[in-house]
Parts: C-alpha cells; sequence; structure tokens
C-alpha cells in the first residue's frame, strides 16, 4: 500500500468516479467523497467512518466549491489528490443542440473544473504539493461527429491542463489528464443528454454516432476497477504523466490520431512552413 493521503474527488455518486471513491477507501486513504446529493454516498461513509467525508458540490456551484475546499483543509489539514470527475456527455449534430445546452454542458463540464482548481491551488501552492488529475475522455484528444460540445469542453480541459502544468511545476504541483475510451458505467444511459429535434441530414454523422453508442451500452470494455487502479497508481508517482490513457479502445483512437496529424504536416509543408519574414 502507499503512503496514505487526502483525496478529494468530485462526481462520486456513480460510475468511474464511484469506483475511484471505493478504491481510495480500500487502500486507506483519507477521502472527501462528492455529489450533488451526498445520501448516495451514506454506504460509503459507514463503511469508511474515519476516513471518509461525505459532502453535498454541484460544481456550477461558485459557493460550494470554495466550501468543499475549505472543509477538505480544515477535515485534515492537506490536500494531496483532486480529481475533477463531475461532468455528463451531451450528443448531437452542433445544429440540432439548443444553447441552453450547450452553455449547460461547458458550466458543469469545463467550468465546474476551471472553479475546482481555482479552490484548490492556493491549497496546493501553500503546501508546494498536491497533485490534480482531470478526467477528460478520448473525445477531448480525438473527436466525434455528435460530440461537438461535449468533445469541446474536454479539448478546453486539455488546453487548460497543459497550461497549469507549466505555470505550478515549480511549486511543486502536478497535474494529469486521464483520457478513458469506453468503460462499463452508466454514462451512456444516465449521463448522456441528447438534442430533442435531431435533423435527417445529420443521420450519416451524428445520428449513427448515437446508435453506435446506444448499441455499445452494456457491452463497453472498459473495467472501471481497473481504471482505478491505474488512477492511484499514477497519484503515487514522482513523475506522474501529463496524459494517462485508458484502455485499448482510447490508445487506438490516440495513435490513429497522431498518425494522422504527423501525415498532415508532412503534405502541407511546403506551403504552411515558408511563412515567415525571410532572413
Amino acid at each position: 500500500m502507499s503512503e496514505s493521503k487526502v483525496w478529494l474527488i468530485t462526481g462520486c455518486s456513480t460510475g468511474l468516479g464511484r469506483a475511484l471513491a471505493e478504491k481510495v477507501l480500500s487502500e486507506n486513504h483519507n477521502l472527501i467523497v462528492t455529489a450533488r446529493n451526498p445520501a448516495q454516498l451514506a454506504d460509503l461513509a459507514a463503511k469508511y467512518p474515519d476516513t471518509c467525508l461525505t459532502l453535498a458540490l454541484d460544481v456550477t456551484d461558485a459557493a460550494q466549491v470554495e466550501s468543499v475546499v475549505r472543509e477538505a483543509e480544515k477535515k485534515w489539514g492537506w490536500l494531496d489528490v483532486l480529481v475533477n470527475n463531475a461532468g455528463y456527455g451531451l450528443i448531437g449534430a452542433l445544429e440540432e443542440l439548443e444553447e441552453a445546452q450547450i452553455r449547460q454542458n461547458f458550466e458543469t463540464n469545463f467550468f465546474g473544473t476551471l472553479r475546482m482548481i481555482r479552490a484548490a491551488l492556493p491549497v496546493f501552492r501553500r503546501q508546494k504539493a498536491g497533485h490534480i488529475i482531470n478526467i477528460s475522455a478520448v473525445a477531448g484528444f480525438n473527436n466525434y461527429p455528435g460530440f461537438s460540445v461535449y468533445g469541446a469542453s474536454k479539448f478546453a480541459i486539455e488546453g487548460l491542463s497543459e497550461s497549469v502544468a507549466a505555470e505550478t511545476r515549480h511549486l511543486g504541483i502536478k497535474v494529469t489528464l486521464v483520457l478513458p475510451g469506453p468503460f462499463k458505467t452508466d454514462f451512456i444511459q444516465r449521463s448522456l443528454v441528447r438534442a430533442t429535434a435531431p435533423i435527417s441530414d445529420y443521420d450519416a454523422t451524428s445520428g449513427k454516432f448515437s446508435k453506435i453508442l446506444n448499441s455499445m451500452n452494456g457491452r463497453q470494455p472498459g473495467d472501471p476497477e481497473k481504471a482505478a487502479t491505474a488512477i492511484l497508481q499514477i497519484a503515487s508517482e514522482t513523475n506522474p504523466p501529463l496524459r494517462l490513457v485508458l484502455g485499448k479502445y482510447a490508445y487506438d483512437k490516440v495513435r490513429r490520431k497522431l498518425a494522422a496529424v504527423e501525415n498532415e504536416l508532412k503534405t502541407w509543408e511546403s506551403v504552411g512552413l515558408p511563412t515567415d519574414f525571410s532572413t
């Protein structure tokens, strides 16, 4: 077992967040476990009364975010690991989505993550130590038709994380992006909002992808418990990765994107490269 740490995880009611919370507690770490409805976490608090603190948290509520981080520091006087897991999917071609849906998805997935990081950074700076783990998605590296907004929210987290990692490395703060592929959770059934007015012209693109997701539900290859084990492992590393890709599906998709970018660079180098001032 690794040295005991203090963790704070958002979005722990189900799915990967729940699996990670259970793994953290089983390894005798201290955990602030959060969900919009903390009653869903009561069994964890009962099983681990000395190491588990359950708190209500809606990451779109700035005051609640600040309060949870203060409670975490007050409870144990320290915070080692922040895991930003809260979020949900939004599927539909860009034209099919309503502006309110788009804004709410970014408010939760991106701004919720941003709020949590900003609230935790003063604690980490005082400590000169801390690890921010942001749960992204393989769609945040190589996106799909139908995930224009959801993928964009994850792409934004990627850019945010790269910069925060560079800004804070000298302060002893670590940042890791976790890019899962399809894992066997309730994401498709419970955590995926859909466009309400589909347009038939997109049946072959976003519509097709939506059907693929439906057919995959319950048959995803990823094991949430193994994902949780992998996340615990990188949290114990002195030099953790900036990106942790989870599962063969995600690895293959990342590699295809890298190969496509390299091929495009070579193909258009003669056009794009010679655009500097002549010396």
